[in-house]
């Protein structure tokens, strides 16, 4: 896509980064837990079985997981990772805190087998299944990721179906967006903005860490809170707010989680519906 097409999306959608942050900061209230003791939880991983979800392999289709990439045990999804492909929601969803609890297990397979663990939580799906490089919908993905949990990825297809604007740092590192808590908004319809935090010196190699990372040791369970909110997506990770999407296309569609070389395990899945935001209204 054009340069001067995305700048000047870019313009438009900044007219609504002032009302978009005071909503972040002015209104954290929105966010806290009692913000939701009133709306009732959606347990989707139930602890006993996959209900809810449809299983997709790369290759194989919907429901089609002889290896048993995914499976439930001792009351966690246990992802082999053997395997690429996802598990996806029968439903879709807009408007929403969603919580999950994962961690890392040992086992890397095929081409990630040296490869930092990796998986990711991907929002707002839409079209076909395997509609990208044949295994997952296209959508707008949180990474997770040794050393980049919280990172945004575009899991489009190039065009402003699929595209998300973020606050930014200045400068880019190792070629992508790092996510600025009052920078300046950058619009992109393809690659990532990277968590605040993110090592510089980030490896694409088994067990790294980096010197600021948030997540967890292997084997030890991370909190992972994705709050959707009409446009907005904020990702925390153990409690730290770790990367804000101010606006995303599409704001609503199914979750996919996926499978990607790398073993996890996911013992907590809770949806809480939030309502959504009432219209801008200017004052004067």
């Amino acid at each position: 896509m054009k340069r001067t097409t995305l700048y000047s999306i870019a313009i438009v959608l900044s007219l609504l980064v002032a009302t978009q942050q005071n909503l972040a900061q002015g209104n954290a209230a929105l966010y806290d837990s009692k913000s939701f003791s009133s709306q009732e939880t959606i347990h989707l991983f139930n602890g006993k079985n996959l209900d809810g979800w449809y299983t997709f392999i790369k290759g194989r289709g919907r429901n089609n997981d002889p290896q048993k990439v995914f499976k439930v045990d001792h009351g966690a999804i246990h992802i082999s990772g053997e395997d690429w492909g996802c598990i996806t929601t029968n439903n879709e969803f807009k408007n929403y805190r969603l919580v999950v609890e994962y961690k890392w297990g040992e086992k890397t397979f095929g081409s990630r087998a040296n490869n930092a663990r990796d998986n990711g939580i991907l929002f707002h799906s839409k079209g076909e299944d395997g509609g990208y490089d044949g295994t997952w919908m296209h959508s707008i993905e949180c990474n997770v990721i040794e050393g980049g949990t919280g990172d945004f990825i575009v899991v489009g297809n190039h065009s402003n179906d699929y595209m998300l604007i973020s606050p930014a740092a200045p400068e880019k590192q190792n070629g992508s967006y790092i996510y600025q808590p009052g920078g300046d908004p950058v619009t992109i319809n393809s690659g990532r903005i990277n968590w605040f935090g993110r090592d510089p010196e980030w490896k694409d190699v088994k067990g790294f860490r980096g010197k600021n990372d948030i997540e967890k040791p292997i084997g030890q369970w991370n909190k992972l809170e994705c709050v959707v909110r009409d446009s907005e997506i904020f990702i925390y990770l153990n409690g730290t707010l770790v990367n804000h999407a101010i606006y995303t296309k599409p704001s609503e569609g199914r979750i996919q989680i996926q499978a990607e070389g790398a073993e996890i395990f996911y013992r907590r899945i809770d949806l809480t519906p939030l309502p959504e935001i009432p219209p801008f209204v200017p004052e004067g």
